[in-house]
């Protein structure tokens, strides 16, 4: 990994003798000169500065082709998009709650024909995928928010074996700790919101790609459907990830800490975090994951009250989202999870009382401080 993202951040902009700029510039023109030398119509088609942002994503994960979107949920709905009639997609049961919604209840009420299956149980998905025309699997790793890992290299050959294309959410993850075109992903694919962009001011998607010719039919869909990234916030996510490397370190390292101390504490009945797992679901980590992220998940135990928990919380406010430089905590079931029935997230072990905690990259004596006071109360 060394090396790996300073290469890339100087593949995307290179200044040129004439202006001297370090930075790339903001190209707010909605339309081009016909005939310009870089080849630039119409924004909403190509953007000087969202190719840079697009290039850059590519390189980080040891792709060639990269696009950028105004959301996480329009990359989903873009890939959707790639399917035919009678053409489904398989998708985790421990999924997102927006993966989940726009999936089955969008996608779904429009015809579109889908599975859902643990995809870390790869006897059950090998059968979905022999018994239907599965053309998408949609995998995220970790999962969110039981932080399952899914074993890329294993799926990629299921993958393969029965032409499906593989598409990889490395949200939360990002591109510094894992790189699933290295394990076999077709496709991955990011809200850029969370660690890639890191400071909580925009909202944004991107995938990445080397296969030339479904990057075509991609490219010629973010046309089509127009859920673009803006140049403005191209420029932004660039900024972002100037600092990546350095802001995942601390995320991690804190997570690590606080994994730890709430592993350990009284109060608290589990804690999901990749850095704790055991058997299959540890050699995968250390098989794929360079070091075992800024995210993770806690139940209490049954007798305290989690809401005095959360409202003692200073540091951790309860919020949705994730990834930014700040610390903050969700209540799964009640807000990113709300749109999937209760019967279905009890049935993947997500409780009522589950929460995830988003490791920012503030002092650690202040954050394991505050998280033991409000245990305390609770």
């Amino acid at each position: 990994m060394k090396g790996f993202t300073t290469k890339a951040l100087h593949t995307g902009y290179k200044p040129n003798d004439e202006d001297g700029a370090i930075i790339p510039p903001i190209h707010l023109s909605s339309t081009f000169k016909f005939g310009n030398k870089g080849g630039y119509d119409y924004s909403r088609t190509v953007n000087p500065t969202r190719i840079i942002l697009e290039q850059t994503l590519a390189q980080l994960d040891g792709n060639f082709f990269g696009l950028a979107y105004s959301s996480g949920s329009a990359v989903l709905a873009n890939i959707v998009a790639l399917l035919k009639k009678e053409e489904e997609i398989l998708f985790s049961s421990d999924a997102y709650g927006g993966t989940y919604r726009f999936i089955v209840n969008v996608a779904g009420s429009q015809g579109v024909k889908f599975k859902i299956v643990d995809l870390t149980d790869y006897v059950k998905t090998e059968v979905i995928l022999k018994n239907n025309n599965i053309k998408v699997i949609w995998i995220e790793t970790p999962t969110n928010p039981l932080l399952k890992v899914v074993d890329i290299s294993r799926l990629s050959v299921l993958a393969k074996k029965y032409r499906s294309l593989l598409v990889v959410d490395n949200t939360f993850a990002s591109p510094v700790i894992q790189q699933p075109s290295r394990f076999g992903a077709d496709i991955v694919v990011y809200s850029t919101t969370k660690y890639i962009n890191g400071h909580s001011d925009v909202i944004g998607g991107a995938l990445t790609t080397s296969n030339a010719e479904l990057y075509s039919r991609l490219k010629f869909l973010q046309n089509g459907i127009g859920a673009i990234l803006s140049p403005f916030d191209s420029w932004l996510t660039l900024r972002g990830l100037r600092t990546l490397e350095l802001r995942m370190k601390r995320h991690i390292d804190n997570a690590e800490k606080i994994a730890e101390f709430l592993n350990k504490h009284k109060k608290i009945k589990k804690v999901y975090y990749p850095g704790l797992f055991t058997g299959d679901q540890k050699k995968i980590v250390k098989k794929q994951m360079i070091r075992p992220g800024g995210m993770l998940s806690i139940e209490l135990k049954e007798k305290y009250d989690v809401k005095k928990f959360l409202n003692s919380l200073k540091y951790f406010p309860l919020a949705e989202s994730l990834g930014g430089v700040e610390s903050l905590i969700d209540h799964p079931a009640s807000m990113t999870h709300a749109s999937i029935p209760k019967e279905e997230r009890e049935k993947i072990g997500l409780s009522d009382g589950l929460l995830r905690i988003s490791v920012g990259i503030e002092n650690i004596e202040d954050l394991i401080e505050d998280l033991r006071q409000s245990l305390e109360k609770a």
